[in-house]
């Protein structure tokens, strides 16, 4: 599972997973509600380096980006090589926040 603070863009948090080049389970933590879960939808099977050239660019009003301008961003960091910064680590100490 990866997780990717995005900034500029209403999102507050992007989760994802990225099984031998194929996404799955896109949740996007604030922002459009309607628009983002349709997104998270259609990306579900998809294989990341087709993703990357559809989402890249897109822009909001008038921002520069987008929330999946910045999913784009985070998946070709991640295809090349970046992977460790966004990998979502197990606690080692055995405090779980979510108990």
């Amino acid at each position: 599972m990866y997780s990717f603070v995005p900034t500029g863009v209403c999102a507050k948090q992007i989760l994802f997973d990225v099984t031998d080049g194929i996404i799955h389970d896109v949740k996007f933590v604030k922002g459009c509600p309607g628009s983002l879960a349709a997104i998270s939808k259609l990306l579900e099977g998809k294989p990341v380096e087709d993703i990357i050239p559809v989402l890249k660019g897109t822009t909001c009003g008038t921002k520069n980006t987008s929330c999946p301008d910045r999913l784009a961003e985070a998946l070709e960091e991640i295809q090349n090589g970046n992977a460790a910064q966004y990998e979502v680590k197990p606690a080692t100490s055995g405090f779980n926040p979510f108990a």
